[in-house]
């Protein structure tokens, strides 16, 4: 009176043949080809952005000379050689090591998890494209240009806005896919 035990068979999906059961799911977050040219265009876009308003300012542009625009707002000649605020001025080296990691790091990370939120090749981009565009200059020139001046706060230029409002979305990207679903209204 031993009956054969029977296996229940759980399906989580099948393959393609829609025969094969398959015991786990997975979903490859993996970059595609459209979002590596979405950052890439963006990346792109954003250090020609830079470069070209780096060039207008030190071509025309003493070293200090500054072009009053509105308010506290002036477009002044600024060369640092350190990153935000100045710090590090005198370890550029330091600077170009850590950025390439930090640009290598977030490649490699695109590449791998490029597909698990649709802003990732936006943040991405700017903040790779920035870093890219000030590293390019601290290699060639040993220092950026700053022009961005309101006065109260250390200039800046385009690239630092760039990183900086990429990182801005990177974390209202993580905070609002924290947030409680709201339930439906009726």
């Amino acid at each position: 009176m031993n009956e054969p035990v029977r296996q229940l068979e759980v399906r989580v999906g099948s393959a393609t043949d829609a025969l094969t059961p398959l015991s786990r799911a997975s979903r490859s977050f993996a970059a595609t080809r459209a979002q590596w040219l979405a950052l890439a265009a963006i990346a792109v876009a954003a250090i020609v952005a830079d470069q070209v308003t780096k060039h207008v300012v030190a071509s025309n542009l003493r070293l200090g000379e500054g072009l009053h625009v509105v308010g506290p707002f002036t477009i002044r000649h600024v060369e640092n050689s350190g990153i935000a605020f100045g710090l590090f001025s005198n370890a550029t080296a330091a600077v170009i090591v850590v950025t390439a990691i930090a640009i290598a790091w977030m490649l490699a990370y695109f590449a791998r998890s490029g597909a698990r939120h649709p802003v990732l090749p936006v943040a991405l981009g700017l903040v790779i494209g920035g870093s890219v565009s000030n590293l390019a200059d601290r290699v060639r020139l040993g220092f950026v240009t700053d022009f961005l001046d309101f006065r109260y706060w250390p200039a800046f230029n385009l690239a630092d806005s760039f990183i900086v409002i990429g990182v801005g979305i990177l974390l209202a990207a993580l905070v609002l896919a924290e947030r409680e679903p709201r339930a439906p209204t009726r």
